[in-house]
Parts: C-alpha cells; sequence; structure tokens
C-alpha cells in the first residue's frame, strides 16, 4: 500500500483543493455571478457530456489500464498504444456527422420544457470530446504510475479556469455568452495540457503492427464502453432528466445540493487513481492474496476518511444553507440522500477496479444495463412526485442496487469481501456521532458555527478512530505525526 497511500495522499491534497475552488464557484459566485436560468444551462452541458464521454473515448482510458501491463516486447506495447490513441475516433467521428446532420431533430427533443438547451448542443460535444480524450491521456500517465500532475488537471485546472471566468463575467469584461465559449475552451485546453504531459512521460512510438490480443482488447474496449457509460449516467443523468420536467432554474439548485454531497467522493476519486493500474497488475499476475489485502485496507481507509467528511456535511448542512442564497435551501433533503449514496461508494474501496479489469467485465454490464433502466423508470416516476426530492430518492436506490450487487459478485467470484469487524465499529461510530451532535449548535452566526463544530467533530472523530485502531494504515499515519511532534 506504500506507493498507494503516498500518491493518494498527494491526490487527495489536489482533489480537496479542487473541491474547495469548486465549492467558492458552486456555492457563491455561479449564485451571485450568474443568473439560474445560465447555471443550469452550464450544469445540463456539463453532466450531458460527462454521460456522453465514455461513448466518445470508446472505453479506450479503462483499456489501457487493464492490458498494458500484459505485453511484454516493446512492439507489442507501442502497436498497443498507437490503436489506443485513435480507437476513440472510431465512435467520435460518427457521432458528430449524426449530430450535425439530426440537429434539429435532437434540438427538438431535448428543448421539450426548457428551449435554451437547443442552441448549445455541439458545446456539449466538443466538451465530451475534450473530456474523453483527457482521460485517454490520464490512462497514458496513470500505467506509468503517475498520477499527480494528471489529477491536478482533473480537479483543479478546470475550476480555477471556471473562477477566472466567472470574474471577468461579474466586471462585464465578457458577456454570458462568451462565458459559456470559455467554459468549452477551459476543457479543451485542460485535455491539450494532458497530452503534453502524457507524451512527456512516456513518447508514443507509433506502430500498426498486428496486435495478437486484437480481438479481446476490442472487445473489451466495446463491452466497457456501456459498462462505463452506465457508471457515469447514473451520476448524471438526474440532471439530464430533471431538464425535460421542470424549470432549468430548479436543476442549478439540484446541483448545488449533489456538488455539496460529492465532496465525500474526494478520497475514493484521489485513491482510484492509482489503484487502477495496480489491481489490474495484481489480477494479470494472479496476486490474489495482494488483491484480497488491497480490497479490504482500501474499503476501511476510503471509509473512515469518507466517513469524517459525511459527519462535516452532514451535521453542518444546515448552517451551510443559512450562507447561501434562500431559493437555494429546498436542496437540503437532496444532499441526505446523495450523501449516503457516495459514502456507500467509498465503502466499496477498490471494487470496481476489481470488476473492471478482470475477465468478468462483461457482468458488469449486464447489472449496469439493468440498473441503468431502473433509474430511468425510478427518475420518470419520482421527479413527478417530489421534484428534486425524487431524483435524489431514484439516485440513492439505483447507487445501493448497484453497488450491492457488485459486492455480492466479487465475493461470489473472488471470494473475497471488503467489509470486516472493523468496518461495523466504523458505522456504529459515525450513527453516534450524527445522533450527538447534529440537534444542536453553538450560539454564533453561521460561519462560527461551522467552524467551531467542524473542530469538535473532527478531534473527537480523530482521537475515536486512533484508540479504537480500526485501520493500520490510517494508525501509522498518526503515529508517524506524533513521532515527528514529539
Amino acid at each position: 500500500m506504500g506507493i498507494v497511500i503516498n500518491q493518494s495522499f498527494k491526490n487527495t491534497i489536489t482533489t480537496y483543493l479542487g473541491f474547495g475552488l469548486g465549492a467558492i464557484n458552486t456555492l457563491f459566485l455561479y449564485t451571485e455571478f450568474m443568473s439560474d436560468k445560465y447555471y443550469g444551462l452550464v450544469a445540463y452541458i456539463l453532466s450531458t457530456a460527462n454521460i456522453m464521454m465514455p461513448l466518445m473515448a470508446f472505453g479506450a482510458h479503462n483499456t489501457v489500464i487493464k492490458f498494458y501491463s500484459t505485453f511484454k516486447t516493446k512492439n507489442s506495447l507501442n502497436s498497443f498504444m498507437t490503436l489506443m490513441l485513435f480507437l476513440p475516433l472510431a465512435l467520435t467521428i460518427p457521432i458528430g456527422v449524426i449530430g450535425y446532420l439530426g440537429y434539429d431533430t435532437i434540438a427538438g427533443w431535448l428543448t421539450q420544457k426548457n428551449n435554451i438547451v437547443g442552441n448549445y448542443l455541439w458545446y456539449i460535444f466538443i466538451t465530451a470530446l475534450a473530456m474523453a480524450y483527457f482521460e485517454v491521456f490520464f490512462a497514458w500517465v496513470k500505467v506509468q504510475m503517475k498520477t499527480v500532475f494528471g489529477n491536478f488537471l482533473k480537479e483543479v485546472f478546470h475550476r480555477v479556469g471556471v473562477m477566472i471566468l466567472l470574474f471577468t463575467l461579474y466586471f462585464d469584461w465578457i458577456t454570458v455568452e462568451q462565458f459559456l465559449i470559455g467554459l468549452v475552451g477551459v476543457y479543451v485546453l485542460r485535455m491539450l495540457m494532458m497530452l503534453v504531459n502524457a507524451f512527456y512521460i512516456r513518447l508514443p512510438v507509433f506502430r500498426f503492427n498486428k496486435i495478437d490480443k486484437l480481438s479481446s482488447i476490442l472487445k473489451y474496449s466495446s463491452l466497457i464502453i456501456i459498462a462505463g457509460s452506465i457508471a457515469t449516467m447514473i451520476l448524471d443523468i438526474d440532471k439530464f432528466m430533471l431538464n425535460n420536467y421542470i424549470e432549468i432554474e430548479k436543476v442549478a439548485y439540484y446541483s448545488v445540493a449533489t456538488f455539496i454531497a460529492t465532496v465525500i467522493a474526494v478520497p475514493q476519486r484521489a485513491m482510484h487513481q492509482i489503484m487502477m493500474p495496480l489491481t489490474a497488475k495484481f489480477i494479470n499476475d494472479n496476486n490474489r492474496v495482494e488483491l484480497n489485502d488491497l480490497y479490504e485496507r482500501s474499503s476501511l481507509t476510503l471509509y473512515i476518511i469518507s466517513g469524517f467528511i459525511f459527519l462535516l456535511i452532514v451535521l453542518n448542512i444546515n448552517e451551510l444553507y443559512n450562507i447561501i442564497p434562500e431559493e437555494f435551501s429546498g436542496g437540503i433533503i437532496v444532499v441526505f440522500l446523495i450523501s449516503i449514496a457516495k459514502l456507500y461508494d467509498n465503502l466499496l474501496g477498490n471494487n470496481n477496479a476489481i470488476l473492471f479489469n478482470s475477465d468478468y467485465y462483461r457482468m458488469v454490464l449486464v447489472f449496469g444495463v439493468i440498473l441503468a433502466i431502473s433509474a430511468v423508470v425510478l427518475n420518470i416516476i419520482l421527479i413527478p412526485l417530489y421534484g428534486i426530492n425524487g431524483s435524489a430518492i431514484a439516485t440513492l436506490i439505483a447507487v445501493v442496487v448497484y453497488n450491492t450487487i457488485k459486492v455480492v459478485f466479487v465475493k461470489m467470484k473472488f471470494n473475497m469481501l471488503p467489509f470486516t469487524k472493523q468496518t461495523l465499529k466504523i458505522s456504529v461510530l459515525l450513527i453516534l456521532c450524527v445522533l450527538a451532535f447534529y440537534f444542536w449548535e453553538f450560539p454564533f452566526n453561521a460561519y462560527a458555527n461551522i467552524i467551531l463544530k467542524s473542530i469538535l467533530i473532527g478531534l473527537v472523530y480523530a482521537f475515536l478512530i486512533f484508540k479504537l485502531n480500526v485501520s493500520e494504515d490510517i494508525s501509522d499515519m498518526f503515529n508517524k505525526y506524533l513521532r515527528l511532534k514529539k
């Protein structure tokens, strides 16, 4: 776990920095500098681009990680990496042609509730393409075990760019139309910077020789497109479908609530960058002992860290909504529901990496298709009944069912579970902390309450985690820090 902890720690710092900047953008700058209508439009553009991204990438970013360590000669490896660079074009070009020829039909379908969306479909396509190739180039460096700079670009760079754009919009240096063009430009620039970094670390050597595993590679890429699309869709289908049922302003309110809850995903996102190639290597080497150890320890570490973030969010949510504009306050229930979903995601550790890099990835596709259909049906039923809360309920149900199926399947095929008796201890600790701290506040203003309550929660939680000794990795970090202090 040494390289995992080392790079995960660095990635966590940059990811939190990115989410901190994102919080400023989402909670304060967007809400003050841009109308709710255009804020909802931005959320819709980015969510739809995220849904399209796995399709545009043709699964190349996952395929690089799964197969890279299986090639033992330079010629075969160079041929494989050349294929990965050009493979996304096999779908990107047809999608672009279909979009061009059927623009009016597609626009008509998407603008039944909000006409403004129809003018920006090409923004979605270009952003999705930039996101897709960014992930391909990021995978290029992940297999070299170099993830820190890529993670900085993934989590920090575009949020800094958006912040700059928002301030220029506030000072009337640009119009909202120019802001939207600039937003797309930020994602394109990020992709180009990732390209430069990837080729600096490993310069491509173009080879178009026959690849022995071509059939397996293309089969995996084709199926992982759908599996990856489903995983992404579960996270963003809610915003996409809300556009068809409610005013686009309320999509903005939902986006603020989901962003707050998504902070819980930071540790998983940070550790995922290095766990993917490591998991693929253990599977390719048939090293079940190390794989099982990584599964349990990653689950425990992520559950402890994300559990703390969960507490900070849930126990401060009422005060946080006193700070931002009042019209956004309807999203409190959304925050609770999505927070639980994100906490469960972290509890699974490197479960996704095991499934996506094993021979059972086809079953992930089957589970995912069933779940995606269920998520769409649940949104269709619940959004008209409960609005944005209905969409959050649909997302929570979808995530819980999907994750439970994946845990059971890994147990059946690998005889491994991420849970240990320490998992139960942490769960009890989280419940007790919620019951102890939720129903009272310090008698000060919202900012002071959040700061003081967070410090108190942090001290209590850290003390109990250390005393209970629930994680060897976390305890080692505590002991190392305490020795340095002495």
